[in-house]
């Protein structure tokens, strides 16, 4: 079994972070990088870290997952009237910590999970008091709370700085170019927002899922546990395994390399309307198109011409960012 490259982290690493880490476009596991925040040593119990939590709780109600025994906290698709195989329900932070304290310590109970919560809105002064120098300052860290469970096999379309403040955490990554070997499920009607894999978590050699076992052999797993952090880039595959009664994750998503406020999903979004469904002719065509001005195998697209005659393919900073941008809208508006 594969495990994702690892670095100890040290304190030097904060200036070398991005070249040295998210530069390679590829998970890394950085060992240690959050052992020093008061949470990871409130004093290593359930009881103590989720006191700790509800040191910063503001009161504001979020959204809970609640999952039967039977589903072994295997959070995905099921017969459910809303298609799903777990139940939701609106809770504070500390009934929730409460509910999934109570939970972890009851053989076959329920599973808890309530996720993504910003902490400036749920956890005021959290983000303060427990510092990850590596990224700006600007970036919202999220908290992750819950019971033993298993969040479905997805994508982000961000960098994610994942770090493991309580309980061990199994990650299982795929590249991005397997989704065709993970068997995508809907994009409108998800779990929490992304698309999820069907065949992740599946039984070897399931014939609903044939090429599955392709993207098997190609997975990384790595289990870290409370002061560990992973770094995946944007577009890999992840499933994720909370293995303890207690679990904690506090992630961090932004865009390591973003020259403006528009997203790469976005465009891909827009180009499914405009041609997927064109004749497959077509669709080669505007591919060699896309393959020339936006991936550029073969070097800049005006690289025959003077940089200053480029005009707005020139450097994208900074004007051509918004001259682009504003030649899009135009287009948009159908100006």
């Amino acid at each position: 079994m594969r495990s994702p490259r690892e670095i100890p982290f040290t304190p030097d690493m904060r200036d070398a972070f991005l070249a040295e880490v998210v530069g390679g476009m590829a998970p890394v596991v950085l060992r240690g990088l959050c052992a020093e925040w008061p949470l990871v040593s409130s004093g290593g119990s359930a009881t103590a870290a989720a006191d700790y939590l509800r040191g910063f709780d503001s009161g504001r109600p979020a959204e809970v997952f609640l999952g039967d025994p039977s589903i072994a906290g295997r959070y995905h698709y099921g017969d459910g009237e809303d298609g799903f195989n777990f139940a939701r329900r609106t809770m504070g932070l500390s009934e929730a910590l409460d509910a999934i304290l109570a939970a972890g310590a009851t053989p076959h109970a329920e599973s808890i999970y309530m996720g993504s919560l910003p902490t400036d809105s749920y956890l005021p002064g959290f983000a303060a008091a427990n510092r990850l120098d590596v990224l700006p300052e600007t970036v919202i860290p999220r908290a992750w709370v819950g019971t033993a469970g298993t969040v479905a096999c997805h994508y982000d379309t961000q960098d994610n700085l994942a770090c493991v403040a309580a309980g061990r955490r199994r990650f299982t990554l795929y590249p991005p170019d397997a989704i065709g070997d993970l068997y995508i499920g809907p994009i409108d009607h998800t779990l929490a927002g992304q698309p999820v894999s069907m065949a992740a978590g599946a039984s070897p050699g399931d014939p609903r899922y044939p090429r599955f076992d392709a993207a098997r052999q190609r997975a990384l797993t790595v289990e870290l546990a409370a002061g560990d952090a992973l770094y995946l880039p944007k577009l890999w595959w992840h499933q994720v395994e909370a293995l303890e009664p207690f679990n904690i994750l506090i992630n961090y998503w932004w865009d390591a390399f973003a020259l403006g406020p528009d997203q790469p999903h976005s465009a891909m979004m827009l180009a499914m309307i405009t041609i997927a469904e064109r004749p497959p002719e077509e669709r080669a065509a505007w591919r060699a198109f896309f393959d020339h001005y936006v991936f550029r195998q073969d070097g800049h697209p005006l690289a025959h011409m003077p940089e200053d005659r480029r005009g707005v393919l020139g450097p994208l900073r900074p004007h051509n960012y918004g001259r682009i941008r504003a030649m899009v809208m135009r287009l948009l508006r159908g100006g």
